[in-house]
C-alpha cells in the first residue's frame, strides 16, 4: 500500500511565534487509511494538518523545515493549485472557507474553478446533495444554516472533486449526537469508496471502528502512535491522563437521560465514568447546590408562551415551553441541530425580538435592552466578539483598568484558564480552543447575573472541558444563573443541574 503522504522531519514554526508548533514530525499515511491525531489543545493537530493539505508553508507563513509529500506532490516545491482536485478540507471553522452565499452555489464553486462543463457540475451536485442528504438545504441561504448544517455542507464541498484525501479538523465540533451519527456512516461510506482521511479530533467515541490508527501529539511532537485495536484496548484512566476525551458516551447519555426524567441523582459509579470519582462528586456537590438555590430564590428569567424565529424565506418559528431559570442553576440547553437553541438565547440576551410571547426578567416583562444589560452571551463563533489587541485589554474591555481589584480579578482568571502566557498575545493569533477560553474569561469578568455560553467546550481537550465546567460550578455558587447550549455530552452529564431539550419540549431539574 504506498503512501498517501508522508512526512520526513518536518518542523513548522508560526511568524511571530516564540516556539515551534510541530517538531521533527515523520508520519506515513498509507492509502485508503483513516487517521486520527489527537491530544491537548495546542498539541500540533492542526497546524500538522495544514502541512499534510499543503495549507503550510505556502499559505500559513512562517519557518518550514523537513519534506512534506502529499498525493505525490512536495507542497513546500509545488504551487498549491496542484493540490486542489487530490485534497480536500474541512476547517475548525467552517465559515472560513465558504465562497457563496448560497448552499448549491457553494457546492458548485470547486467545480467552476475547475473548469467543469455545467452538466458535469449539475451531476455532481445532485450526487453530492443525495449522498449527504442536504437535497432541501439547497436553495438556501448558508447564513441561515445551524452550525451543524454548515459543518455538513463544508464536508459536501470538499468531496466535489473527488479527493483522494481528505483533512478534517474537529469535524464534530458543533454537531449533536444524531448527526455525528451521521458523519460517522458518511465518514465511512468516503473510507469504504478508497480515500485517505485524516482527521484531527477531541470527540473520540464516534470513531471507534473507523479510525485505522491514532497519533497522540504532545507539545508539537507525536508522543504516541497507536493501531486501533491497542489504541481502545486502553484503560479510561490511561486515556484521562494524556488528558484525551472519553472512548465510551454511554454513561453520560444515562446521566443526561437522568437529568431529563427527574430522578433523585445521577446513578454513575466512579469507575462507570470515565474521569472517575471527580465527575460524580462534582455532579453531587452541584446538584446539592442547585436544589438549595432553587428553593430560596425566584427565577431572574422566565418566559411565558414564548415563540422564537425568523421571518422572510429563510425564516421559522418555534415555540418554546415555558422556562424558569434560577440563580445557582446550571442549565444544560440540548437538542438537535437546527431545533433553536441558538436562536432562543439570542432571543434571550435581546440580539432577536421574539416572534410573540414574553420573557420576564426578575419577575417584570423585559425588553430586548434590558435582557441585554442583564446578559452575557459567549457566542458559538467566538471570534464575532474578540475586539482587543491582547488577550488581557479583551477581558478588561469596558472595565476600569485603574481599579486594583479589577486587574487582580482578571490575573486570577487568566490563571484559571492557562492563559496567562498568552496574556500579550493578540486574540485572533490563538487557537481555536484558546480563543474560546478568551471569551469564557469576558463572560466571568463581566459581573452579570445571567451568563449564556453556546459550545462553550466546542474544540477543548478533556482537561479544558473540565476546566469550563469548573468555572461554570463557580459560577453558579456565586448566585450567577448560567445557561449553556452545548452537545457536549461529557460536559452535560458532569457539570449541568438542568437540561432542557427543545425537541421533547419540557426541562427535567434534579429535585
Amino acid at each position: 500500500m504506498t503512501a498517501q503522504a508522508y512526512s520526513n522531519n518536518v518542523s513548522f514554526t508560526y511568524e511571530h511565534a516564540d516556539e515551534p508548533a510541530v517538531i521533527n514530525t515523520m508520519l506515513s499515511i498509507p492509502s485508503g487509511q483513516c487517521i486520527v491525531l489527537c491530544g491537548a489543545s495546542g498539541c500540533g493537530k492542526t497546524t500538522y494538518s495544514r502541512i499534510v493539505n499543503g495549507l503550510i508553508p505556502q499559505f500559513f507563513h512562517g519557518e518550514f523545515s523537513g519534506e512534506q509529500h502529499t498525493c505525490g506532490i512536495d507542497t513546500a516545491a509545488e504551487p498549491i493549485d496542484k493540490l486542489t482536485p487530490l485534497v480536500g478540507s474541512v476547517f475548525q471553522n467552517p465559515k472560513t472557507q465558504y465562497f457563496n452565499a448560497k448552499v448549491i452555489d457553494e457546492l458548485a464553486f470547486p467545480a467552476e474553478n475547475m473548469g467543469l462543463s455545467p452538466e458535469a457540475i449539475n451531476h455532481r451536485i445532485t450526487e453530492i446533495a443525495q449522498r449527504f442528504d442536504i437535497e432541501p438545504l439547497l436553495q438556501r441561504s448558508i447564513f441561515h444554516l445551524s452550525g451543524g448544517q454548515k459543518q455538513r455542507i463544508a464536508l459536501a464541498t470538499a468531496t466535489m472533486l473527488s479527493p483522494k484525501l481528505l483533512v478534517l479538523d474537529e469535524p464534530t465540533s458543533n454537531l449533536d449526537a444524531a448527526a455525528i451519527t451521521e458523519m460517522r456512516e458518511l465518514i465511512a461510506q468516503l473510507k469504504a469508496s478508497g480515500m485517505t482521511i485524516v482527521i484531527a479530533e477531541h470527540r473520540l467515541a464516534w470513531l471507534n471502528g473507523i479510525a485505522d490508527r491514532y497519533i497522540i501529539f504532545g507539545n508539537g511532537r507525536i508522543a504516541h502512535e497507536y493501531e486501533a485495536e491497542e489504541f481502545l484496548a486502553l484503560s479510561p484512566s490511561c486515556i484521562a491522563a494524556m488528558g484525551l476525551r472519553a472512548l465510551d458516551l454511554q454513561p453520560y447519555r444515562q446521566c443526561i437521560a437522568t437529568l431529563e426524567s427527574q430522578t433523585n441523582e445521577c446513578e454513575l459509579s466512579a469507575s462507570d465514568m470515565d474521569g472517575g470519582s471527580e465527575s460524580t462528586s462534582t455532579q453531587r456537590e452541584q446538584h446539592n447546590y442547585a436544589q438549595q438555590s432553587s428553593s430560596n430564590s425566584t427565577p431572574l428569567l422566565s418566559t411565558r408562551h414564548l415563540n422564537i424565529g425568523y421571518r422572510g424565506r429563510d425564516g421559522f418559528s418555534r415555540a418554546i415551553p415555558d422556562l424558569d431559570l434560577y440563580p445557582g442553576q446550571i442549565i444544560g440547553l440540548m437538542g438537535h441541530n437546527g431545533c433553536g437553541k441558538t436562536t432562543l438565547v439570542r432571543t434571550l440576551t435581546g440580539l432577536v425580538k421574539p416572534t410573540s410571547g414574553t420573557v420576564l426578567l426578575n419577575g417584570k416583562p423585559a425588553k430586548p435592552r434590558d435582557l441585554t444589560h442583564a446578559g452575557f452571551l459567549v457566542m458559538q463563533d467566538v471570534n464575532y466578539q474578540l475586539f482587543s489587541d491582547s488577550v488581557r485589554e479583551e477581558l478588561l474591555l469596558g472595565l476600569d483598568e485603574t481599579d486594583p481589584a479589577i486587574t487582580k480579578r482578571c490575573s486570577q482568571v487568566l490563571e484559571d484558564l492557562d492563559l496567562t502566557k498568552f496574556a500579550d498575545r493578540h486574540p485572533m493569533s490563538l487557537s481555536g480552543g484558546q480563543k474560546q477560553r478568551v471569551a469564557i474569561g469576558s463572560a466571568l469578568m463581566c459581573g452579570k447575573d445571567l451568563i449564556i455560553l453556546d459550545e462553550p467546550t466546542s474544540g477543548l481537550d478533556r482537561y479544558h472541558m473540565e476546566q469550563v465546567g469548573e468555572l461554570l460550578r463557580q459560577l453558579a455558587e456565586q448566585g450567577k444563573t448560567v445557561l449553556v447550549v452545548t452537545h457536549d455530552e461529557e460536559l452535560a452529564a458532569g457539570w449541568c443541574t438542568t437540561i432542557i431539550n427543545l425537541e421533547h419540549h419540557y426541562s427535567k431539574t434534579k429535585q
